[in-house]
């Protein structure tokens, strides 16, 4: 079922997505050779929960934790661990929701650690932008397929990397999974109109060897049968992801990250309208 939201539950992801977007810009500091994904996962936990939130995730379909923390050839969905230590050259996804007051939010960014190559710079600015291309789409009177069209060109066919088919993007609130499913490979024209007042995310993955499968894989730990996703081929992914409501001005992002140079058209100022 897809709710079309009113301003007041507008208003509250937008809360939701501004303590989102506040946490992951705090770990620009955090993210640097030598720490494990668990002080992430720690970071990301104390932050939230210290303004009044919550991080979502947590106890969804059975998964323990409250942060999904990919690194290199990991495409997705991968646990934070103790024994797992960042060093210098990785790239690592960080991908949470958050829920304040009821209100969900949901936002995913790859970070560099220290000094990356030229290689991995590129995968991640292409997948960047992929994002922004696939968000631009998203206006009305357009399809979910005009999104996913934009992003799979980009991806592929200018700059022929793997754009990941399995895991796609989602409506959300009320809860962190709502319809409509929100591809990012389509067909321009196609799939279902996008009506104001829908909130849904879009979370390009991208492979940098060009392949769009995906290998599943089981977790190296006795005590948890949980399965992520990585690349079939063993290159480095990438993937972004926001949260964003269709409006009549254009979509506007809830999770937006400082600084704002170049997206002020996405602010959103639901917090400013009457209910």
């Amino acid at each position: 079922m897809i709710t079309i939201k009113s301003i007041r539950e507008l208003k509250g992801m937008q809360a939701s997505g501004h303590l989102l977007a506040t946490m992951f810009e705090g770990l620009r500091d955090v993210i640097k050779p030598g720490i494990s994904t668990w002080e992430i996962e720690e970071f990301c936990q104390d932050f939230v929960k210290s303004r009044g939130g919550r991080l979502s995730e947590q106890g969804f379909e059975g998964y323990k934790y409250g942060t999904c923390i990919s690194v290199n050839d990991e495409i997705a969905h991968q646990t934070p661990r103790k024994d797992r230590i960042l060093k210098e050259g990785d790239i690592v996804k960080v991908d949470v929701t958050c829920n304040l007051n009821g209100y969900e939010s949901d936002s995913c960014t790859t970070y560099p650690v220290g000094k990356i190559s030229e290689a991995d710079k590129k995968l991640i600015e292409v997948t960047k932008k992929a994002m922004y291309l696939g968000i631009d789409q998203a206006v009305l009177g357009n399809r979910i397929g005009d999104i996913g069209a934009a992003i799979q060109h980009y991806v592929e066919v200018e700059n022929h990397y793997g754009d990941v088919r399995e895991l796609i993007g989602h409506g959300i609130q009320p809860s962190i999974h709502e319809d409509p499913e929100v591809p990012h490979w389509g067909k321009a024209g196609h799939g279902l109109r996008l009506r104001e007042g829908m909130t849904i995310t879009c979370e390009p993955m991208v492979e940098a060897g060009g392949d769009w499968h995906i290998d599943q894989r089981t977790v190296d730990d006795p005590n948890d049968d949980w399965v992520y996703y990585a690349t079939p081929d063993g290159s480095n992914a990438a993937q972004f992801e926001h949260t964003f409501a269709i409006t009549k001005d254009g979509p506007k992002i809830l999770t937006l990250q400082r600084p704002y140079d170049g997206l002020e058209k996405y602010i959103p100022h639901f917090d400013e309208m009457d209910d």
